[in-house]
């Protein structure tokens, strides 16, 4: 296998460390390969078996504005890491892969994710992502967590394990989205009571939204409320996550204080890169 990653950040780097022996070239701060060396990604493409984005559009996807022709044309297996963000709104109503996309704060990620469908990837579309180093358990033990109050708000959400192990799983199946999430939403103050529990810290009082204090990206946050279901990928991926609730992914973790793993990281490059 000979595995091309555009933007190796920290999904990437766990589907990277699950393929041991593929041969891995990758841009980002961590990769090995300047996204804007033109002529030896094109070349990276072109040999590339699999090629798999995680990079997040500005007003445009960059990967495809720069290398859209020539992934078109390469035959590699695609994937692309999007977001359920594409999904909008959906009054705490469950979503699956088809429901519109589209009506959301997220456009443009609508925009590149409905664009990387027309090219014949995967799509995968993501909720809220934790792991080892990117957790609940995290922001509590560094005094950062927050318990807002929104009566009827959920999330679903992810563990970076599942996620690396759903998109490999993918490597066989056919083109279009799929959603990936463990399919039990959980309002996100029980979350952080429940981390709080396992790591024996008190648990912090509820606030209401009106006075949080939230930034604007953070209000607009709880302003979308969606339940995210998996049965496609269940069914065609023969996936199942490992970690199917919040309990687990966080009893796991805190068992745990493994760092997200260097040795998914290809060699730095010694020209700039992105």
């Amino acid at each position: 296998m000979r595995l091309l990653i555009f933007g190796l950040g920290y999904s990437a780097r766990h589907i990277a460390a699950a393929l041991p022996v593929a041969r891995v070239m990758a841009t980002g701060s961590a990769g090995n390969l300047a996204f804007d060396d033109r002529d030896r990604v094109r070349f990276e493409i072109a040999q590339a078996t699999h090629i798999l984005s995680s990079v997040p559009p500005g007003e445009a996807d960059p990967v495809l504005a720069t290398y859209g022709a020539a992934l078109a044309e390469s035959g590699a297996w695609l994937g692309y890491l999007s977001s359920t963000g594409v999904y909008g709104d959906a009054q705490g109503g469950w979503v699956d892969e088809s429901a519109p996309t589209g009506t959301g704060r997220r456009t443009a990620r609508a925009a590149a994710d409905a664009a990387w469908l027309e090219l014949g990837a995967r799509v995968f579309r993501l909720p809220g992502i934790y792991g080892p180093g990117r957790s609940p358990l995290d922001r509590i033990r560094a005094g950062e967590a927050r318990r807002i109050d929104v009566p009827g708000q959920v999330f679903s959400r992810i563990h970076v394990t599942d996620l690396a192990a759903g998109v490999i799983a993918a490597f066989d199946a056919p083109p279009g989205a799929y959603n990936l999430a463990d399919g039990t939403p959980a309002p996100q103050s029980d979350v952080i009571a429940f981390g709080c529990r396992v790591l024996g810290l008190p648990v912090p009082p509820l606030v209401p939204l009106a006075e949080a204090q939230l930034s604007p990206q953070a209000r607009a946050f709880y302003a979308e409320n969606r339940r995210v279901a998996n049965g496609k990928a269940k069914r065609v991926l023969n996936w199942s996550p490992r970690f199917p609730d919040y309990r687990a992914g966080l009893r796991a973790l805190s068992a745990t204080t493994s760092p997200t793993p260097a040795s998914a990281a290809p060699a730095p490059a010694s020209s700039d890169q992105r």
